[in-house]
C-alpha cells in the first residue's frame, strides 16, 4: 500500500512537471508573438513616418526650387539690405573704433 502511495506521488509529482512545462512553453510562444506583433507595429509606424518625411521634404524641395529666379532676386535684395547696413554701422563707429585703437596703441603699460 505504501509502495502505491509513493508510486502516485511520483507520478503526480511528474505530471504536474509535465503541466507547468506546457505553461511555461505557452507563456513562452505567447510572448514571442506579442514581441513580433510589436516589432511588426514598429516597423510599419517607422515606414509611415519616414514616407510622411519624405513627402514633406520632396514639398520644401518644389516649393524652393519651383521660384528660382524669385528666390535668387530676393536674397540679392537681402544681400543689398545687409550690406547697406554694415556700411551705415561702420561709418556710425568708425570714428570710435580709431580712437580705441589708437588709445590702446599710444598707451604704455609697466
Amino acid at each position: 500500500m505504501e509502495a502505491n502511495r509513493g508510486q502516485n506521488g511520483i507520478q503526480l509529482l511528474l505530471t504536474a512537471e509535465q503541466e507547468a512545462q506546457h505553461i511555461v512553453n505557452g507563456a513562452k510562444n505567447e510572448k514571442m508573438a506579442r514581441l513580433k506583433q510589436a516589432k511588426e507595429e514598429a516597423a510599419k509606424e517607422v515606414a509611415e513616418f519616414r514616407a510622411q518625411m519624405e513627402s514633406e521634404f520632396q514639398r520644401k524641395v518644389a516649393e524652393s526650387s519651383g521660384d528660382s529666379g524669385a528666390n535668387v532676386k530676393r536674397l540679392e535684395k537681402e544681400t543689398e539690405s545687409k550690406i547697406e547696413h554694415l556700411k551705415t554701422e561702420a561709418s556710425r563707429i568708425g570714428k570710435d573704433v580709431v580712437q580705441m585703437l589708437l588709445k590702446h596703441v599710444t598707451t604704455v603699460r609697466n
